[in-house]
């Protein structure tokens, strides 16, 4: 036969409620996920920005090497056995440079 559905009405709180929850979660993943990026991305900038002739670094391919030319983009190291390669700054890797030679120091 006929079946009737009733609705009821959420109460008036409950909207609002999952609003801030929701608003709560995306303050949440901004502190904890967004911040931390955007600070670990300006390090990695300002440290490609203060690299210099003479630099011992490491490459996020993990070679090893001695800054001997800079250019606009792009750095030219010589590795142990002295052979050069010309990289570009973007792949020279922050953490694994100064991870080596902490432990070094």
């Amino acid at each position: 036969m006929h079946e009737i559905l009733l609705l009821s009405n959420p109460k008036s709180g409950a909207g609002s409620m999952n609003m801030i929850m929701i608003l709560l979660m995306f303050a949440v993943m901004y502190f904890f996920m967004i911040l931390p990026q955007m600070k670990k991305g300006k390090a990695q900038k300002k440290f490609w920005s203060e690299l210099k002739k003479g630099d011992n670094i490491i490459t996020s391919g993990g070679i090893h090497g001695k800054i001997t030319e800079m250019k606009d983009s792009a750095v030219v190291i010589e590795t142990e056995g002295g052979g050069k390669l010309k990289i570009e700054k973007s792949a020279i890797s922050l953490e694994l440079t100064q991870a080596a030679f902490k432990a070094a120091a």
